[in-house]
């Protein structure tokens, strides 16, 4: 296996980058990480993510990107309302509660706050298990604040 590759090293266009991906609650607590190469599309680790995760009740919230076929199917299946905006080129688009989509930001907001860390922000560590450790590291810090 390549290196890269075992490291969540991958190239996009603003060369080699790795995602985070996360899983916060309402208030903005982070839940669960994993790491991704950065070409990899936002959905792909989303269902193996909510697998891990008990999330019966709770009303998922998610951009365009999370709208695929899949992943509402598992949180359908999982008993978790979703409150995703279904794609412009969708061909059986869903409806949406905009005023509760609007509550989205908390992830973003997450993400802000751990960013502020020059580590998560630029991912000098070599090792994917290093660079996580870091984001745990940076999440606890900001949760203790």
């Amino acid at each position: 296996m390549d290196t890269e590759v075992a490291q969540h090293i991958g190239v996009s266009r603003g060369g080699k980058t790795t995602k985070i991906h996360a899983i916060v609650d309402a208030l903005g607590n982070p839940l669960l990480f994993q790491l991704t190469a950065g070409n990899v599309h936002d959905s792909q680790p989303a269902c193996d993510m909510f697998d891990q995760l008990p999330i019966a009740g709770s009303n998922v919230l998610g951009d365009k990107a999370y709208g695929t076929k899949a992943i509402r199917d598992k949180l359908t299946s999982k008993g978790a309302p979703y409150t995703i905006p279904p794609r412009t080129n969708a061909k059986e688009p869903w409806s949406v509660d905009w005023h509760l989509y609007k509550e989205r930001h908390v992830v973003e907001c997450f993400f802000n706050k751990i960013k502020h860390f020059r580590g998560v922000a630029t991912r000098y560590d070599k090792l994917a298990t290093s660079f996580l450790a870091f984001v745990y590291i940076a999440a606890i810090f900001k949760l203790t604040q």
